[in-house]
């Protein structure tokens, strides 16, 4: 089985960004999204500390140190690029004006639940940042990972154990081994990315049961 390595997840996101939509990249996997929006369309990335038009990850050596994405990377910015106040970067995530949002994730729940800011562990360090904003305020979550942990148990499960970040908010899960998405009837299969991993392979690992209708 050949997994997508983080590069090809996030490619695989940007095919499914529309023409025209405001999309905010959280940090970490989500923010590689930048470096593979089709040329063919005009999408608005948005970042939460204050900028709409924030383009790919810059090469490495043109660097400005004053230039930098929510989780303090360098970024840069697009022609038409706008600053703002980072109120006001919440005021469009908390009014509804954000098509999608890509968030990191350590669980995700068969209903849609996301956990994704702290494990529970007595020596992990908190960092909401702006995602319950952003779980409630986006009109689509869409959520990057690898599906296993490092202990082989799938990030996929029936009920989040972790402490949640939103609620029935995530609509597509994009990891190394396939796209599911979230429907009110549970989660359905849209794609297996992983080159020689079958369904029965796939529903294995998931553990969380996945509707799937094979073409005819």
């Amino acid at each position: 089985m050949k997994k997508l390595d983080r590069h090809q997840i996030a490619a695989r996101v940007a095919r499914d960004i529309p023409n025209g939509a405001y999309v905010n990249l959280g940090i970490g996997l989500p923010t590689l999204v930048a470096n593979h929006i089709p040329k063919d369309r005009e999408i608005v990335l948005h970042s939460e500390n204050g900028i709409l038009g924030l383009g790919p990850k810059p090469a490495p050596g043109t660097e400005d140190e004053d230039l930098i994405d929510a989780g303090k990377a360098p970024a840069t910015a697009l022609p038409g690029a706008s600053y703002f106040h980072h109120a006001d970067s919440f005021g469009m995530i908390r009014g509804g004006h954000i098509d999608i949002c890509v968030l990191g994730a350590f669980q995700v729940a068969a209903n849609g639940d996301i956990a994704n800011w702290h494990t529970g562990e007595a020596d992990a360090i908190p960092a909401v940042g702006g995602a319950m904003d952003l779980a409630a305020g986006a009109k689509q979550v869409f959520v990057t990972m690898e599906h296993l942990t490092k202990k082989g148990e799938s990030k996929i499960v029936e009920r989040c154990s972790y402490p949640l970040t939103g609620l029935r908010c995530v609509t597509r899960i994009y990891t190394d081994l396939a796209v599911i998405e979230v429907k009110a009837d549970g989660l359905h299969l849209v794609e297996i990315c992983a080159e020689g991993l079958s369904f029965d392979e796939l529903q294995r690992l998931n553990g969380v049961k996945l509707n799937y209708r094979a073409a005819a």
